[in-house]
């Protein structure tokens, strides 16, 4: 409503993606991982999140093999990768609280070593026929991410027994606070529906390559796994989030269709919203 008054305009979504992803993120972590005990269940997730993204990459590839060597880029680097941080932990936070950011927070750390790794790689490949690879560029870029350094700083402190200061978990215990309302209105600034209909066939591809893989693996390991509820749930619902918002970032820095990865990106906002409230309902 306030994007369609014009009070809010589409433009005003990078700097609200700035605080999200560099402050109120990163405290929601903090407050979340401060008291954590790292078990083997809780590892576990972490590894799931980023043997998944490998999986589906190696399909990706499969899937578009026959594109252009742009396309073929562009289409996979969007494969792999989950928007966790801004769809994910409100509707979390909301549903389980504390213990639920816990779990997904652990599949985000698998997921951030392919999003800001695997996929940075791809993109930056297949941008153009003369483009080299180098690994000191990757681990620049995951250097700088700040909810990633937030979740490797705050869970080492944890596993070596220490405890955060008391002011830095009162300040985070505040600003945490914002990060659901802050997420929600900015999947609400970016969301826009144009499908370009020469692009209709690879959009419809990589839908149900994402989303029929997630459900079937997702449902496969929730039946099958002997672990506790919590860790089922954020496999078979992790599965099945929404394409991560670091591809429109990638698409800026190589070049690639940005009207096309916008447009793939709110469709899968607007499918696994309706996912996981379809599961949701059904299971709890």
């Amino acid at each position: 409503m306030l994007k369609r008054c014009n009070i809010i305009k589409e433009s005003d979504g990078e700097a609200v993606t700035r605080i999200v992803f560099n402050l109120t993120l990163p405290c929601l972590i903090i407050i979340s991982f401060s008291n954590i005990k790292i078990d083997s269940s809780l590892i576990l997730i972490m590894i799931s999140g980023f043997v998944y993204g490998i999986f589906l990459t190696f399909l990706g590839f499969f899937a578009f093999k026959k594109e252009n060597r742009k396309i073929k880029g562009m289409m996979t680097m969007m494969v792999p990768g989950f928007n966790i941080g801004l769809f994910a932990y409100p509707l979390v936070e909301g549903i389980w609280g504390q213990e639920g950011i816990k779990y997904f927070g652990m599949f985000d750390m698998g997921n951030a070593l392919i999003v800001f790794g695997l996929t940075y790689m791809i993109g930056s490949f297949y941008s153009s026929d003369n483009n080299t690879f180098e690994v000191k560029h990757v681990l620049v870029k995951m250097s700088k991410s700040i909810p990633f350094l937030t979740y490797i700083t705050v869970c080492t402190i944890s596993i070596i027994g220490l405890q955060l200061p008391t002011v830095i978990l009162d300040v985070a215990g505040v600003i945490s606070k914002a990060n659901m309302p802050l997420s929600l209105l900015l999947l609400g600034i970016f969301l826009d529906f144009s499908l370009d209909k020469n692009y209709f066939n690879k959009i419809l591809k990589y839908l149900t390559l994402r989303y029929v893989a997630g459900l079937c693996i997702g449902i496969l390991l929730f039946i099958l796994l002997p672990f506790d509820h919590m860790f089922r749930y954020t496999l078979l619902l992790g599965l099945i989030l929404p394409m991560s918002l670091t591809s429109l970032v990638y698409a800026v820095q190589f070049n690639y269709d940005r009207k096309l990865i916008g447009t793939v990106s709110n469709l899968t906002i607007l499918i696994s919203f309706v996912l996981l409230w379809g599961i949701g309902n059904l299971l709890m």
